[in-house]
């Protein structure tokens, strides 16, 4: 039987399914995800340990009982929630390659994650308008952080963080779904085609960093004005007074460069998350999302180190903390010889006391400088 050639276009002849052209979304290799469940591990060990850390030692630590101490506990606080909460659900999420906690939890999931990279970013600002305050606006200051005014403050950036997300969360504007793609629960587009994805990132990120940016830059204006005046009025008793107020004005301007190093290493660890999140659909290479991912979650622990690394005082809360954790061991593991162990925790407290003087003396002799 003779066909034509219109004829035979229209059989179809069977395929392998590896035939047919790739058009599923490209996911993450199996490499890119170990490497990512790795880092949440590690993430979450060292930031659950250094937060908590730094949230006992500050409020234990009498001497930092202030506004700036109480904004960054907040800090801490945030810090810690994310590597104790949302960093063990994203390892989860690498190690099985798919969301395996159901859908309600993945729709909870975005919105408590993106609400606590919002409350560190707004503790970040209140820490910084602070500082600013601090520094520039000093016959005010008293006035405006005050405690109730402080813990109202506080009660706020956490207010602000997750109430911006509700109208995702209650499915007005976009929602929190399961991304195929990324095997993540994220914001998505709703049945209307809306999603808030380019204005959260873009508004919630960009105005809190725009006005930390203006804060320091009038913080350096000042700061750089005054050392000048300082030294052109080399006598008098305008210099005297200058000298006397100009080192505690010197440990302000530590506690500042301390917080703007924090402020800058959240900007280089979630800036490139920032990125690849407002232009999803033009980056075709998942591995760069996962990186970027990955330096973003690192942004959760680094704070403590940096305040071990820069500033003196914290270091010395840090170190108070460490040695009544000895003597509470040494108390605790008491032998049978009593006498033996009394003595040990007596040379343990004596220790700490000799450590909290030298401290102290090391203070007074930087304010005497």
């Amino acid at each position: 039987m003779d066909y034509s050639f219109t004829e035979l276009e229209k059989v179809r002849l069977p395929m392998n399914l590896s035939d047919y052209p790739q058009i599923l979304p490209e996911r993450p290799s199996t490499a890119t995800c170990v490497l990512a469940a790795f880092c949440c591990v590690l993430f979450i060990f060292l930031g659950c340990i250094g937060n908590l850390m730094t949230i006992i030692a500050l409020t234990k630590c009498r001497k930092l009982h202030n506004a700036t101490t109480a904004f960054v506990v907040s800090l801490a606080v945030a810090d810690f929630l994310f590597c104790a909460v949302c960093l063990p659900l994203t390892a989860t999420r690498y190690i099985y390659k798919e969301w395996i906690l159901g859908d309600e939890l993945c729709t909870l999931f975005p919105f408590f994650f993106y609400g606590n990279v919002a409350a560190s970013l707004m503790s970040m600002t209140a820490i910084t308008f602070n500082r600013f305050v601090l520094i520039n606006c000093y016959s005010v200051y008293n006035k405006i952080y005050r405690r109730l005014n402080v813990a109202c403050m506080i009660v706020f950036c956490w207010a602000f963080s997750y109430l911006i997300l509700l109208p995702t969360l209650t499915g007005q504007w976009g929602r929190f779904g399961y991304n195929s793609a990324s095997f993540s629960c994220t914001i998505l587009k709703n049945e209307d085609g809306r999603s808030p994805r380019k204005f959260l990132f873009s508004f919630g990120f960009l105005l809190p960093t725009i006005t930390i940016i203006i804060c320091y830059s009038c913080i350096f204006y000042k700061v750089r004005s005054s050392t000048m005046k300082l030294l052109s009025h080399s006598g008098g008793e305008n210099s005297k007074r200058n000298s006397r107020l100009w080192p505690k004005r010197r440990e302000e301007i530590r506690v500042t460069f301390t917080m703007l190093t924090c402020f800058c290493t959240f900007q280089i660890c979630f800036l490139p998350l920032m990125i690849m999140n407002v232009f999803e659909e033009s980056i075709r290479y998942p591995v760069l999302h996962t990186l970027a991912s990955i330096l973003a979650w690192m942004s959760a622990c680094t704070n403590s180190f940096i305040y071990v690394l820069l500033n003196k005082h914290y270091r010395e809360a840090y170190a108070q903390l460490l040695c009544s954790w000895k003597v509470l061991n040494a108390s605790r593991n008491t032998s049978c010889d009593g006498a033996s162990a009394a003595s040990r925790i007596t040379q343990l407290r004596t220790v700490c006391d000799d450590h909290v003087k030298s401290s102290q003396l090391s203070v007074s002799n930087d304010h005497a400088v």
